[in-house]
């Protein structure tokens, strides 16, 4: 039997026309912490696109793999590449069984992608995925409103605040910014 191995914490803030991305580096197997410095965000496309992943990495992997050829095809549309990506996880045989969700930016568009064909764009321009992305999307959005932070500063404090909290996310966060 194969341990389980557990999310992580991917945050995307949105915010006078900036985005932010973020992603811990903890990478658990079972009840051990096997990795602390794991990259969970890529930039694609030229480094126009933004993607960070929860779940299982080699699933993660082959879905960015995916998601590129996609955006390569509908040359760099975002919403249609996430529609289309979305389309074939929900549908492929071998797809169907990947565990892992996405988020997805560019310079316009956030999309929470998942493989039963969910496309999501967050109403307040904040999402989050994984096991501690409710302890950093409420952070965020207590943040964002409350605060004149930047995205960056909305980001990396919000994640922080969930390293604190969730087991499975530490503290070696990652930032993209676009």
């Amino acid at each position: 039997m194969n341990p389980r191995i557990r999310s992580t914490t991917i945050l995307s803030v949105r915010r006078d026309g900036h985005l932010a991305m973020a992603g811990d580096g903890q990478v658990t197997m079972g009840d051990n912490i096997v990795k602390h410095k794991a990259r969970k965000i890529r930039r694609l496309y030229n480094d126009r696109v933004v993607v960070g992943f929860a779940g299982s990495t080699a699933d993660a992997l082959s879905l960015f793999s995916r998601f590129e050829q996609k955006l390569e095809e509908y040359h760099g549309n975002l919403s249609r590449a996430v529609v289309e990506l979305a389309k074939d996880w929900r549908t492929d045989r071998a797809l169907r069984h990947l565990e892992a969700l996405l988020l997805v930016a560019d310079a316009k568009n956030t999309y929470l992608v998942s493989g039963t064909g969910d496309v999501i764009e967050p109403d307040d321009g904040i999402v989050a995925i994984g096991s501690g992305g409710p302890m950093a999307l409420a952070a965020a959005r207590a943040l964002s409103r409350h605060t004149s932070f930047g995205a960056r500063d909305i980001v990396e404090k919000a994640m922080k605040l969930a390293a604190e909290t969730c087991i499975y996310t530490n503290d070696e966060i990652v930032i993209e910014e676009l």
